[in-house]
């Protein structure tokens, strides 16, 4: 008797099995509250790449009062940017009520910038925020204090890029990786395959399959300029106060391996926060609202500005 079709429905069976349940299961996905674009008081800008010979537009939050104040360029994270989107929008509207200017660049290729994200390097992407800093430094109407850079996300990876290149009085990295994009690309497939229901260890290979699609048949031209790309020298050579803050329950970057790396560092201009029962986007914890970025994460932000500025 052939023992092969037997052998097959048991691989098909441990493969499968358990992605058929999972898929049974009830999901629950939470509201969470943010920002609209129409609950914001907002100037809109245009400045220029000139390095690169790119006009750029963006969003101008200023607070209420005769300043001087702080002023943040935030860093877009992956993808296409969008003026009302509500996880910037709910960071940005914060740090006004609390007295700090804050410039939403569109990025390249996004709203009123021109250009093409999906083919530039985050060295290219570091020089539109500096042109953007560079617009901050030169405007006259609104009196700043000091400079400094949020980065978002993907932006996490750009930030110590910018802070090598720039004058700045402070940088701050909100769930930003310090991995590689490669091997953050691995975590994130990982953890998608097993809330799919892939059991461990399965999940782990069939990460190299879903990782490989991205990189060589979804995005080629990005991947093959950032794969590589290992933000941990930059970080390295941070001399500006930096705050990091990362979720423990983040599912596309692997928050306890960037502390770790980071906190080897040894650099005392960089503080790391793991914040506790919050994902990607530091939403509030089960049970304690449902901020899309909790309040906690807020105040210390806005305080770590105020405080570094005025150093």
């Amino acid at each position: 008797m052939k023992r092969w079709p037997w052998i097959t429905a048991l691989v098909l069976a441990v493969l499968f099995i358990p992605v058929l349940v999972k898929q049974l299961l009830p999901s629950e996905r939470r509201p969470l509250e943010r920002v609209e674009l129409a609950d914001t008081e907002h100037i809109e800008i245009a400045f220029e790449n000139r390095t690169q010979d790119l006009a750029m537009g963006g969003l101008l939050f200023v607070p209420e009062g005769d300043g001087p104040f702080p002023a943040a360029v935030v860093i877009h994270g992956s993808g296409t940017s969008r003026r009302d989107n509500g996880w910037y929008l709910t960071l940005t509207k914060h740090l006004q009520d609390n007295g700090i200017v804050v410039l939403l660049p569109d990025k390249r290729g996004s709203e009123q910038s021109e250009g093409d994200w999906r083919t530039s390097s985050f060295e290219d992407l570091a020089i539109d925020t500096l042109a953007a800093i560079d617009y901050l430094r030169a405007q006259q109407d609104v009196p700043l204090s000091g400079i400094g850079i949020i980065g978002m996300s993907q932006g996490g990876w750009i930030a110590p890029l910018v802070a090598r290149q720039a004058d700045l009085a402070f940088l701050v990295s909100m769930v930003g990786s310090v991995v590689t994009p490669r091997e953050q690309l691995l975590y994130e497939e990982n953890y998608n395959l097993r809330e799919v229901g892939f059991l461990p260890g399965i999940s782990n290979v069939l990460a190299y399959v879903g990782s490989a699609n991205v990189r060589y048949l979804a995005q080629p031209e990005l991947y093959e300029l950032i794969v590589d790309y290992d933000p941990l020298p930059h970080w390295r050579d941070v001399s500006i106060d930096s705050f990091v803050l990362l979720g423990a329950d983040d599912t596309n970057v692997p928050s306890v391996e960037s502390a770790r790396r980071l906190v080897g560092l040894e650099n005392p201009h960089i503080r790391v926060k793991m914040y506790e029962g919050s994902g990607h986007a530091l939403e509030s914890p089960r049970g304690q609202g449902n901020s899309i970025i909790r309040s906690d994460a807020l105040d210390e932000i806005s305080g770590f500005i105020r405080n570094a500025a005025a150093d």
